[in-house]
């Protein structure tokens, strides 16, 4: 037997009026057939849902169970409707992902078309932000949901794990660390670097790093991109740090060496932060889902 939506209303029906002939009118069928119905439920169910008495029809104890969860399943049915209703009508939802730089050029570009193709009524609006700004954007509302370094604690935001996502030193191919396998951050002070501008997280980081170590960077030059400073370390400049995916991505275009940086802090990682994931929305939790995926993961690898 099939249960439908059709005959839990007409049992309603028939209980809030008390008589199979108005329950039978409020569902607009006939008697005969609201009675077939009903006989059927009994039936599949093995049990009386209704006794007849002069006056009409009241619930059994098993009635009344059957009536609790009849009301169940027919809100949850138009709950079912009212969140299909968005799709159907071609009606789109909105997601807006506040990331940092690393993230949104050599992670993101991998990931999102499959998802976009995947979900035509869902738009993505990418925001480039620094770390700390896309923690505290989190933390006061203004984001829902963020790629952030591990580098900067977040006690007060939900993270979950989506990638590694490691810094190199990179320097011309002639350079004096260019036959070097692994360095640490103090064994390479002394060179003049490029550096991203002053605003940047990743620099922020960096400079810590080397001010824990009682040292400054001398800078020769900064630059807004990633792309920007491995041209001007190829051509002789100096040396640089970057993600290590950016530099096996920008090494097929630009000659330069890179070399394994040692330490926890160049050991980073992007965290997808939220500050309840529980309290998203249905759309921003498929999307984060994805982005934790099995399949989104092996997409980076």
């Amino acid at each position: 037997m099939r249960l439908d939506f059709f005959d839990l209303n007409l049992f309603l029906n028939i209980m809030d009026s008390g008589s199979f002939t108005k329950g039978a009118e409020r569902s607009h069928i006939s008697l005969q057939a609201a009675s077939e119905r009903i006989k059927k439920l009994e039936q599949y169910f093995q049990v009386s849902l209704f006794t007849r008495h002069a006056g009409g029809v009241k619930l059994t104890f098993a009635g009344q169970v059957f009536a609790e969860h009849a009301q169940a399943i027919l809100q949850q049915g138009q709950h079912l409707l009212r969140a299909m209703s968005p799709f159907s009508e071609g009606l789109n939802s909105n997601i807006c992902l506040w990331c940092n730089s690393s993230a949104q050029s050599e992670y993101l570009p991998l990931l999102l078309p499959k998802y976009l193709v995947n979900n035509p009524n869902i738009q993505i609006d990418l925001k480039e932000a620094e770390t700390n700004d896309i923690v505290t954007a989190l933390d006061n509302g203004t984001a829902k949901l963020g790629l952030i370094s591990s580098f900067f604690p977040a006690p007060q935001l939900q993270t979950l794990e989506f990638s590694d996502d490691p810094l190199v030193l990179i320097c011309p191919l002639q350079h004096d660390l260019s036959r070097i396998q692994s360095l640490k951050l103090a064994d390479c002070l002394n060179y003049p670097f490029v550096g991203l501008m002053h605003y940047h997280s990743l620099q922020q980081s960096i400079e810590t790093q080397a001010k824990l170590l009682h040292c400054d960077i001398q800078y020769r030059l900064r630059l807004p991109n990633f792309a920007a400073i491995a041209q001007v370390v190829a051509n002789g400049v100096g040396i640089a740090i970057m993600p290590k995916r950016a530099a096996q991505r920008l090494a097929q275009l630009y000659a330069f060496q890179q070399i394994e940086l040692r330490g926890d802090w160049a050991n980073r990682k992007l965290l997808l932060a939220a500050k309840n994931f529980d309290e998203l929305s249905t759309a921003y939790q498929h999307f984060s889902q994805f982005l934790l995926s099995n399949d989104a993961q092996k997409a980076l690898h």
